[in-house]
């Protein structure tokens, strides 16, 4: 399905959305509320986006052969619901979603929340405290020197450069940006490169910094929906999304994205880069998940390896393998590019910890079995999370992901995931609401389930949300309100 995304939507696109069958196959209920329910459809999965305007109601009823009261009927039940505004002299819109808290208020405090599921991040590595142990070590030989490393240590940058040689791609030390984890190398790459006014393409849904960040920086992230059943059909979507909308930027997760799971093979990587590169589009590679196979091959391989190295720019991490608290994130790009990129980063950060650093450097170290430990340890949870989910949330449908840290279910119908974590929090389960994965009202009926807490912790998520899911209407009744920001 193809996601529009402009300031303004015509009459006759309008019409061929709500569609033909909408007329034709009516409940027996007023036609108004069949087309207001259809277009407000539209506006939740993110096919109309918040903030279109909407054709004027002569127009759209042309367009529909309906009426122009039908239509201002319609257009006014939806202002009553909030999912539309008139502006005088300017038109009829979409209304703006409402304003989220920020993520890490979503989280409260991990060490003290009862059951937080918000956060898909790991608990440490089996192997981590030994790392640390021969870095506080090896850093009393830098006690004398000033403590920064603009760049990353050198060992360091050559540990991560081998690491892409050893996934055939000739990287050296001059392709490699040390930062302060994964979030500090997206928002330089995407600083350097966003100018008021871009378009950014992005999976939908995706991480939701991205969005945020992007939107900050005045640009626009252009939505391309993925289906990791079917993620072929992911390169003619993000083909039509560039020739209709001029991106400049792209944002990939071709390994286990966050939260779909999605992994492109490697025809479809090669197709979708080339196709970027076809039409002038950098595109930044989020790796951070690359390493997180349970099942299948453990590599596939890199996005972008096969087309020119300044079309890509690719950010990696070892929060997800290793852990969260070692503060050690990179980017990897052509030297022109990371030197433009480098200099961003000057400005936002001197240096990355070094003691992390030294960490990470005896981590890369013994990689391969960094990655076997943290797969041995997320497939149990993995496999005990979809078994308990399929015995006490059947009505809830989810792929089981090949790799990656959560679970993305598809919820019954009549459950918003927003009304769904506003109540799960009153019985201390925290959750990110769907909607949050998205651009507009986009994945209010989707929840994302990590599975990166202990069983137990694991077991009595599923309880809490086995109780709610029944309790909270499932009557998939006409929606007239649109849902309000989680808190």
């Amino acid at each position: 399905m193809d996601l529009f995304d402009a300031s303004a939507i015509s009459a006759p696109e309008l019409a061929a959305r709500i569609g033909p069958s909408t007329l034709r196959n009516r409940s027996g209920g007023p036609l108004y509320l069949e087309i207001a329910d259809e277009l407000r459809r539209l506006i939740e999965s993110g096919e109309v986006s918040a903030q279109t305007r909407l054709p004027a109601e002569r127009a759209l009823s042309i367009s529909l052969d309906v009426s122009r009261v039908t239509v201002a009927s319609a257009y006014r039940h939806l202002r009553e619901g909030g999912w539309i505004s008139a502006q005088r002299g300017s038109g009829t819109y979409v209304s703006p979603t409402s304003s989220m808290p920020a993520w890490s208020t979503l989280a409260g405090d991990r060490d003290t929340a009862t059951l937080e599921f918000v956060n898909a991040s790991p608990s440490a590595s089996p192997l981590l405290a030994a790392a640390y142990g021969v870095a506080s070590e090896r850093i009393r030989d830098r006690f004398a020197l000033g403590g920064y490393a603009p760049s990353g240590l050198f060992e360091l940058r050559e540990s991560i450069a081998a690491y892409y040689r050893g996934r055939g791609v000739p990287t050296t030390v001059d392709n490699i940006l040390v930062t302060s984890g994964a979030t500090d190398a997206i928002h330089a790459v995407l600083s350097t490169f966003t100018e008021p006014g871009a378009r950014v393409l992005v999976e939908h849904p995706t991480y939701p910094g991205v969005v945020e960040l992007v939107h900050s920086l005045g640009g626009r992230c252009i939505p391309v929906p993925i289906d990791p059943d079917d993620t072929d059909e992911f390169v003619p979507a993000a083909d039509r999304a560039a020739r209709q909308s001029a991106p400049t930027l792209a944002y990939f997760m071709p390994d286990f994205s966050n939260p779909s799971g999605a992994r492109l093979p490697l025809g479809t990587r090669r197709q979708l880069s080339a196709t970027m590169h076809r039409h002038a589009v950098l595109t930044i590679v989020d790796e951070v998940a690359a390493d997180l196979s349970l099942d299948g091959p453990p590599d596939i391989e890199p996005f972008g390896a096969a087309t020119p190295d300044v079309a890509t720019v690719t950010i990696g991490s070892t929060s997800k393998t290793v852990w969260g608290g070692v503060r050690v994130g990179w980017v990897r790009a052509e030297a022109g590019l990371l030197a433009r990129i480098a200099a961003t980063y000057a400005r936002r950060q001197l240096s990355a910890s070094i003691l992390d650093q030294l960490a990470a450097v005896e981590l890369m170290g013994k990689y391969d079995e960094v990655r076997r430990a943290r797969a041995d340890i997320s497939r149990v949870a993995r496999d005990h999370t979809v078994a308990l989910m399929r015995d006490r949330l059947p009505d809830w449908h989810f792929r089981v992901p090949d790799g990656g840290l959560a679970l993305w279910c598809s919820l019954p119908d009549g459950i918003r995931s927003s009304a769904l974590v506003a109540e799960a929090h009153s019985h201390g389960l925290l959750l990110a609401p769907g909607l949050r994965f998205g651009t507009g009202y986009a994945f209010d009926d989707h929840q994302r389930i990590p599975f990166t807490r202990s069983l137990p912790e694991i077991s009595s998520a599923v309880d809490i949300l086995a109780r709610l899911s029944s309790g909270i209407g499932q009557t998939p009744a006409r929606a007239s309100s649109r849902p309000e920001a989680v808190v």
